[in-house]
């Protein structure tokens, strides 16, 4: 038996490790779920505790934007003190904020909890991914973990607007938060006994000035496109962005030049990691581009209920839950780069489909939604794989965090861009074909979304108002065709890209040797043996 086929045997996970998988699921399920939760409850918390529309924004984004911009310090912190550590600690706040929002009796307070919500969402996600990078070294079974992992934070989304519906037929508005409460008590007493501690055995100082840098890097960006994606262009959303990007310009200067660098340059050694995070940006990109036009269509064209639109998105999640492990599976007989490559080819098709959506066409938008989930989801469990396989198993939590933090940049760049195109198409159509007679006030609510069309069509006569529901729908569809078409031709080229860079990629190129990812496993090195190590490497 030669080494390498006795690490394979001797590194396979059994069942404790399948075990703590699926408590590492719970984390995992929660933090997605979180993003989409308040969609039934505003109502309620709106009667309640009365937030100014300000208020109720913040109420809303202040999640995302927190978990957005600690990402990478969080990752950096559990490479440091150990990704169980801080996956504990993390687990903790979020119980805490949890609570904390249930029983919140001002907007000022929820807004507070939902902020430490998302602080400890960033310390959940890194770990649990780096978590799983260190627990199943043989490639196979990594990736068939990450595969599992991508499919549950995709269906994670979906289901926490019907959760949320759920609840609040039966409860009050606080229920939505309490259901995080139990599984984290679970995960509090389950990991210390299943999950062993992983870390850095030398990870030098860490670099305080940074934290600021890469916030202030992450955060104008994700939040001027946010805004440009809601309510278009404007100066002082593109300054947002340009202050963003000057930050972020510091912070990679600052991590290139000092030793104890938040970010290792070492991870961007090899040209995997790198690409790894580009395709994992483009492929975010496309399935938020794609959903902000997904949920207006069931809601404004189809004129669902949020309820009963929150049920048929499910739809889509079941197949996209099976699509990434079976992609892992073929991934283990076929060159990984053309898997990858199909999945955008697969993504491509499924932004085809949406191209011949009409104005009452649910089953092309659900097929469509599937088809391009499946071949995204194929895309994001692979070169996540790929990418944490290449990164030092020392600088997981790192690794994992840059993966998830440009996740965030593409899917907020990609509401930004599509939703800005199917916005140009809709104006334009508009102003092309509204019905005669409007005032310029009611002209100008028409033509500047398919929400305030609405709005205006109930404040016609009945035959007014549907003549401008009907431009308005068409309007609307046509822009969802012009950018599914755009999202078409970028996967396309996304799918050559991921030939040419990915190609004679070994499952796991990596960047460490096996004894050093053993000597992590274990939460660290002894000086002699690092300096033995040391000198074998000289020799």
């Amino acid at each position: 038996m030669t080494n390498s086929t006795a690490r394979s045997a001797t590194s396979r996970a059994g069942r404790k490790e399948w075990t703590a998988f699926v408590v590492l699921l719970l984390p995992l399920l929660l933090v997605s779920m979180d993003v989409s939760v308040l969609y039934f409850a505003i109502p309620a918390i709106s009667r309640e505790l009365d937030p100014s529309s300000t208020q109720q924004l913040w109420i809303f984004d202040i999640y995302a934007f927190a978990l957005a911009g600690l990402l990478m310090t969080m990752g950096s912190l559990g490479d440091r003190i150990g990704r169980r550590r801080l996956l504990l600690m993390g687990a903790t706040a979020f119980g805490i904020a949890s609570i904390a929002a249930a029983y919140a009796q001002s907007a000022e307070m929820l807004i507070a909890a939902r902020a430490l919500l998302g602080i400890g969402g960033a310390t959940l996600m890194p770990s649990t991914l780096a978590l799983v990078r260190s627990m199943f070294q043989d490639d196979k079974q990594r990736s068939q973990a990450i595969g599992i992992w991508s499919g549950a934070m995709a269906g994670g989304i979906a289901l926490g607007s019907v959760m949320s519906g759920l609840m609040l037929n039966h409860f009050w508005w606080g229920s939505v938060f309490l259901v995080n409460v139990p599984a984290m008590l679970l995960l509090l007493v389950l990991v210390p006994v299943l999950v062993p501690e992983f870390k850095d055995p030398a990870p030098g100082r860490f670099d305080l000035l940074s934290v600021p840098l890469s916030m202030g890097a992450v955060l104008p960006v994700v939040y001027g496109l946010k805004e440009i994606a809601a309510d278009g262009w404007s100066p002082v959303r593109a300054l947002f962005i340009t202050c963003g990007l000057a930050v972020g310009w510091v912070f990679v200067q600052r991590q290139r030049s000092r030793p104890d660098a938040m970010i290792s340059r070492t991870l961007f050694r090899g040209r995997v990691f790198g690409s790894g995070i580009a395709l994992n940006a483009v492929a975010a990109f496309t399935i938020m581009g794609s959903a902000y036009f997904t949920t207006q269509y069931l809601q404004s064209v189809l004129g669902m209920g949020t309820m009963e639109a929150a049920l048929w998105s499910l739809a889509p999640s079941l197949a996209i839950g099976v699509a990434a492990p079976t992609a892992g599976a073929v991934a283990q007989r076929v060159d990984r780069a053309y898997v990858v490559a199909a999945g955008f080819v697969v993504g491509a098709a499924g932004f085809a489909i949406l191209i011949l959506t009409g104005t009452d066409t649910l089953w092309i938008v659900l097929a469509g939604a599937a088809v391009m989930g499946c071949g995204i989801v194929t895309v994001m469990s692979l070169v996540s794989d790929m990418a944490l396989a290449a990164a030092p198993a020392e600088k997981a939590g790192s690794a994992a965090s840059l993966l998830e933090t440009g996740q965030e940049f593409g899917g907020a760049l990609g509401m930004a861009v599509l939703g800005s195109v199917g916005a140009a198409v809709y104006r334009r159509d508009i102003a092309d074909s509204a019905p005669a007679g409007l005032s310029a006030d009611a002209l100008d609510t028409v033509r500047d979304t398919l929400g305030g069309a609405t709005v205006v069509a109930g404040q016609l006569p009945v035959g007014a108002g549907q003549a401008v529901l009907e431009v308005a729908r068409e309007a609307f569809v046509h822009g969802m065709q012009i950018a599914a078409a755009g999202g078409a031709v970028l996967l396309v080229g996304a799918a050559v890209l991921a030939a040419v860079l990915l190609r004679t990629v070994g499952p796991a190129e990596r960047a460490e040797d096996p004894a050093h990812e053993s000597a992590s496993a274990a939460g660290g090195t002894t000086t002699q043996e690092r300096a033995a190590r040391a000198k074998a490497a000289a020799l």
